[in-house]
């Protein structure tokens, strides 16, 4: 049997308890590493000088700068599968609309109350969702 190599993932969000929570739900899956998390898109982008992931999980609502404004710099400059994971993206909403817009390949949708359970309890979608991200073909964002 061959070892294949891991997804490498970046979890970005300000909440230490959802970067340690999805790093665990990830790591357990064995076709994934988690190589890097950031509480903000400013550590994001210096951590992804030395590491560069396969898919980011991205939050939207982040001191210093969104996830939706992070989202577009980083398609604009180095297309990588972003999983939208956060309570402001309710699917439909703007928000959502946006992020797809801006290349996110999927949006998990967290709940504002009990997050870290939620995170438990969908941990097979979730490990699969960054699976499939990690084979999207991302393109450059253009802005006309």
């Amino acid at each position: 049997m061959t070892s294949l190599r891991k997804i490498k993932v970046m979890v970005v969000d300000d909440s230490a308890i959802v970067r340690q929570t999805l790093t665990d739900l990830l790591n357990s899956d064995p076709e994934i590493e988690v190589v890097a998390s950031a509480a903000d898109p400013y550590i994001a982008a210096e951590k992804m000088r030395d590491v560069i992931p396969d898919v980011i999980t991205l939050d939207i609502e982040m001191p210093k700068m969104d996830g939706l404004t992070f989202l577009r710099k980083l398609m604009e400059q180095h297309p990588t599968p972003v999983v939208i994971c956060s309570s402001l993206a309710a699917e439909g909403s703007e928000t959502a609309l946006k992020a797809l817009e801006y290349g996110a390949i999927e949006i998990i949708t967290k709940p504002k109350l009990g997050t870290k359970q939620f995170l438990e309890e969908s941990r097979i979608n979730i490990c699969d969702t960054v699976k499939a991200a990690s084979y999207a073909k991302v393109k450059k964002l253009v802005h006309p």
